[in-house]
């Protein structure tokens, strides 16, 4: 009996993408912070990487996910009342007040350009009600973007001991905060100024510190579309930043940084990344990537769920390993575009997941017949089953006349027995 798809199991490590960070020719760049990671947005795959799961206190690049939970859990012209808590909180700030009513959209250019403490607790407040329960989502969806050494405490990055993240899980984040385009648009901002509002008559002059993205600046880098700094003395530098150049997107973050050298380390990082790494598109979507063999002998062809890319170093020649499992073992009726399974694509050390649709409808089919069979042969199911009736109450009416017949034959023995006896007992006397 034919197997109904081969089963290839693959390694464990691998299903949870560890694998090891791509392979350039060329030696990376040393860096001054303690924990770091170059990674292609993308593919999420690591190009560069210094102790990237160490935990440290980030200070102000946690706001890269309160600005995500904002962006994905409100709109930009929603009004914020402005709280006593966000009016007195510590550190940058750009002294809003109590009763200040300001859209999330100006205080998201406050949170992103001056990094002001204040507006980040007006909109974990506007977002959550509490800066504690805005610090529960935060973290939640931390986990949910995998995330594994990340704790939040508060939506600023303000020191606190059980407030950590590293330099991977901090690139993941800012992962998901790319494919906002809002992000990039208030990110690439140079200089902004707020509206006046029913607290404040005068505008406010904003200035965005991520040098990066600065025209005549020293450390201008032409292809920065989004970043943050952040410091404290107990939390050093941190720096997060991501670029974009000829559609290869590149998100470079450095942790626990003490001497300052984030800005020419990442463009250094971001050089090295653009120079030795190239993404690749090598399936488009709707591309036949593999096919699957049913038992009764119909052939599945498994369709790519999207486009497919992957990274490679510049110049390498290397040619995929794929291999495909099952996502369900109930195949017995499939829908076009069903995700029916999985390929594990293999280029040297590195490995990618790519689900597989249906290219066609299937239903398995059965041994009954089918309604236009049925159709077709109405007039003889109808015979038949005319048939088949007067049989069967032909042998119930046979089978009741033959008992009535053996019970009738049972008591007519029983009568003449008694009549025999009854005449032997009268000759006797």
């Amino acid at each position: 009996m034919k197997k109904l798809i081969t089963i290839i199991i693959t390694s464990f490590l691998l299903l949870f993408n560890t694998a090891p960070a791509v392979q350039a020719l060329v030696k990376p760049p040393t860096v001054s912070a303690d924990s770091v990671v170059l990674m292609d947005a993308t593919t999420g795959k690591i190009l560069y990487e210094k102790n990237k799961n160490s935990a440290y206190p980030p200070a102000s690049t946690t706001k890269i996910m309160t600005i995500l939970l904002v962006l994905e859990n409100s709109k930009l012209d929603d009004v914020v009342t402005v709280s006593k808590n966000a009016e007195i909180a510590d550190g940058s700030k750009i002294y809003i007040t109590e009763g200040e009513k300001i859209s999330v959209k100006e205080l998201l250019y406050g949170l992103i350009l001056a990094s002001a403490n204040d507006c980040a607790v007006a909109l974990a407040e506007h977002i959550s009600g509490s800066t504690e329960k805005f610090a529960k989502l935060m973290n939640e969806k931390a986990g949910s973007l995998g995330c594994k050494n990340t704790n939040f405490v508060n939506p600023n990055g303000l020191y606190d001991v059980n407030h950590k993240t590293s330099a991977y899980d901090l690139a993941l984040i800012m992962q998901e905060l790319t494919k906002h385009d809002e992000y990039k648009e208030m990110a690439t901002t140079p200089s902004y100024t707020m509206a006046s509002t029913n607290k404040c008559k005068e505008k406010r002059p904003l200035w965005n510190g991520n040098k990066l993205i600065h025209k005549g600046d020293q450390y201008y880098y032409e292809y920065c579309v989004g970043g943050k700094t952040g410091y404290t003395i107990q939390s050093k530098h941190s720096y997060i930043a991501v670029a974009n150049k000829n559609g290869q997107k590149l998100i470079v973050s450095l942790v626990h940084d003490s001497i300052k050298t984030f800005f020419p380390d990442s463009i250094k990082l971001l050089n090295y990344g653009f120079n030795n790494f190239e993404l690749s598109k090598y399936y488009d979507k709707g591309v036949e990537v593999s096919n699957l063999t049913l038992e009764d002998g119909t052939v599945i062809p498994l369709l790519a769920s999207k486009d497919f890319y992957i990274v490679k170093a510049k110049g390498s020649s290397i040619t995929p390993i794929i291999k495909t499992e099952k996502m369900n073992s109930d195949l017995s009726s499939i829908k076009k575009g069903d995700d029916i399974s999985k390929a594990l694509i293999t280029f040297g050390k590195d490995s990618y997941n790519l689900d597989l649709s249906s290219g066609m409808n299937y239903s398995k089919k059965v041994s009954v017949p089918s309604n236009s069979f049925l159709k077709n042969n109405a007039k003889y199911f109808t015979q038949s089953s005319l048939k088949m009736n007067i049989i069967k109450y032909s042998a119930i009416a046979l089978a009741t006349i033959l008992i009535f017949m053996r019970i009738r034959n049972i008591k007519t023995k029983k009568k003449n027995r008694l009549r025999r006896l009854m005449h032997n007992i009268k000759d006797k006397r």
